[in-house]
């Protein structure tokens, strides 16, 4: 490991965390201002819906692959430029997105957009890491996630808005016009954060026990929240009767629900221990897995179904960013591997387990809840062993 030359103090202030959030919010927004025009790019391509869900495919894939090998590359040579590069290439994929002439292309754009996109998020998050600590780190990092928690709620609405006023391919000329202006603004007003250079990839991170046992609470919270996504459609709609608009208000509803936990989670992050935070939301999410679960035996009533996501969800904001922070702070010598490693392992188990909690389809959510139930036995297993390994210093 060796040094860089010496550089002015740099801190998180609000334009570098603004920056930060935004870069974040850009893959939902990418994939759920999108996925509501899926019959409308189906009839336009002149292809199939599987066709078309591909290209959601090729997205995750992409954005595994660009987490995966940003962070690691961003610890070599540094953030800066890397990021600036990444947001150029989303912005053009974005374009390549709006003029596909046939779904081939559309697969490639979305692959490439999916890549850039991740590539830019790792080097977000590990620029967070370069300029904090502790506490601080842990309050960054939650409200980082819950702010960029909005768009799941705002893509939905904005892919609807295009829809009824204008075409499906307006929804990545917004994207285009998002990534175009993250490039200003990373060039203006973000700095480069890394002071000291390593390699490429880190073994040692890997060997960390600590960081892995959050790795894990922090990848199978993706898994939770997946299985929920995966199912609630099916659960809501085909087996309750719900119309679309009241499943979307709902959705939207249970998404604030874990935005607020995550920014409460922020506001105790120098008050209670944030090991004791996640473990407390890891508690709940067991007992609305076990409700989901009596509730799916039974037929799955719907004030079962919509108050166990309810709290499902909620829990998940005190579970996810807590267990990212605590896993990045375990590594600070290596905060873009630890990033990459968190990013691909969380796309990873989100495509596991998305068809796995569907295999009840329209009839059954006992595979849903029995996946929260397991997910959740296994992340207090991870929490609880990795105890002795970890740094106490940032548990707190």
């Amino acid at each position: 490991m060796t040094s860089t030359a010496a550089r002015p103090t740099v801190t998180l202030t609000a334009t570098v965390l603004a920056s930060v959030v935004l870069i974040t919010a850009i893959a939902p927004l990418a994939t759920d201002m999108y996925v509501p025009a899926f019959p409308l790019v189906a009839r336009d391509l002149n292809t199939g819906p599987t066709e078309v869900q591909l290209t959601l495919t090729t997205f995750f894939v992409g954005m595994a692959l660009g987490q995966l090998l940003g962070g690691p590359f961003s610890d070599r040579v540094g953030r800066r430029r890397p990021l600036l590069v990444s947001l150029v290439v989303l912005t053009a994929a974005s374009l390549l997105c709006a003029f596909s002439p046939g779904i081939g292309v559309l697969m490639v754009a979305r692959l490439l957009q999916g890549f850039s996109g991740g590539w830019a998020m790792v080097i977000a998050r590990s620029i967070v890491v370069d300029l904090t600590s502790g506490a601080r780190l842990v309050r960054a990092m939650n409200v980082v996630a819950g702010v960029a928690g909005i768009a799941p709620i705002v893509g939905p609405l904005l892919g609807a808005a295009v829809l009824q006023f204008t075409h499906w391919r307006v929804s990545f000329w917004l994207v285009a016009g998002l990534a175009a202006l993250m490039v200003a603004t990373v060039a203006v007003g973000v700095p480069e954060t890394l002071r000291r250079r390593g390699e490429p990839f880190s073994g040692d991170v890997l060997r960390h026990r600590g960081f892995i046992g959050y790795l894990v609470v922090f990848a199978f919270s993706m898994g939770t929240i997946f299985a929920y996504v995966a199912t609630s459609a099916f659960v809501l709609q085909s087996m309750n009767g719900l119309s679309p608009v009241a499943y979307s208000v709902d959705f939207a509803f249970n998404a604030v629900g874990l935005t607020v936990a995550t920014l409460v989670a922020a506001r105790l992050a120098d008050r209670v221990p944030t090991r004791r935070v996640v473990l407390v939301g890891l508690a709940v999410t067991g007992v609305a897995g076990v409700t989901l679960l009596g509730g799916a035996l039974a037929g799955m009533p719907l004030p079962v179904a919509l108050a166990g996501f309810f709290v499902l969800m909620t829990a998940q904001g005190l579970v996810g960013p807590n267990a990212g922070a605590l896993a990045s702070a375990q590594v600070p010598e290596h905060p873009g591997t630890g990033s990459a490693l968190l990013g691909f392992l969380q796309w990873c188990m989100a495509g596991v387990v998305a068809p796995l909690a569907g295999l009840g389809g329209e009839r059954s959510a006992v595979p849903m809840a029995s996946i929260v139930l397991a997910l959740t036995v296994l992340s207090l297993f991870a929490l609880i062993t990795n105890q002795r390994g970890s740094h106490r210093c940032v548990e707190s």
